[in-house]
């Protein structure tokens, strides 16, 4: 479990695909502990830590990984959201995130808005559903709320900060971002199907 507050900005040191799988290696934050077994959440996506040195660690990802997120089109030198798994004790800034992707999502456009940037993202539509004005969503692991529903989806408005302490301030118009829905209202949804 996550909160959706990036942590680091992190860099791919390596990829490597085999026909069973694709191995990613990040280089380690500064100051950053955990050990080999641990879930990071890379670009929104539960991870789980397959080996780590002192100077990055690796983690495998699966076809099915692969199919509903951004990651298969991670590159050596490819920037990605970090952030470690929830302790207990810790404080919730953000929302709950499960770092279970549910899709990817297209940028339709980007606007200045005062000191702010609108973004408007294109969602599939099996997934509009979960979205509302001023609920929580998690694009590419960033613990946002909803400014607007559209046709397409929905914009969020992004502070000067989070663009700079993100990977989303290097994102285009065009360009994909993984996409999980809000965890409470799919269950909620489920419990008034039956």
């Amino acid at each position: 479990m996550f909160s959706g507050i990036v942590e680091a900005i992190g860099r791919v040191s390596a990829v490597r695909d085999t026909p069973q799988e694709r191995v990613v290696v990040i280089r380690l934050p500064a100051g950053w502990k955990f050990g080999e077994g641990e879930s990071v959440a890379v670009e929104g996506v539960c991870s789980t830590v397959q080996r780590r040195s002192a100077a990055d660690f690796e983690v495998v990802y699966m076809h099915e990984t692969l199919r509903r997120t951004t990651l298969g089109t991670l590159r050596r030198g490819s920037p990605v959201n970090l952030e470690r798994s929830l302790r207990l004790n810790a404080l919730v800034s953000g929302h709950l995130v499960q770092g279970h992707v549910d899709a990817t999502a297209r940028i339709r456009g980007i606007r200045q808005d005062g000191s702010a940037k609108i973004y408007e993202f294109a969602i599939p539509s099996r997934y509009r559903r979960y979205v509302v004005e001023k609920g929580s969503i998690a694009l590419d692991g960033i613990s946002l709320t909803v400014k607007s529903e559209t046709p397409h989806g929905c914009t969020v408005s992004l502070l000067a900060y989070t663009l700079a302490h993100t990977t989303l301030g290097q994102k285009r118009k065009g360009d994909r971002v993984n996409v999980e829905a809000d965890v409470i209202a799919k269950y909620v949804e489920k419990l008034f199907r039956k």
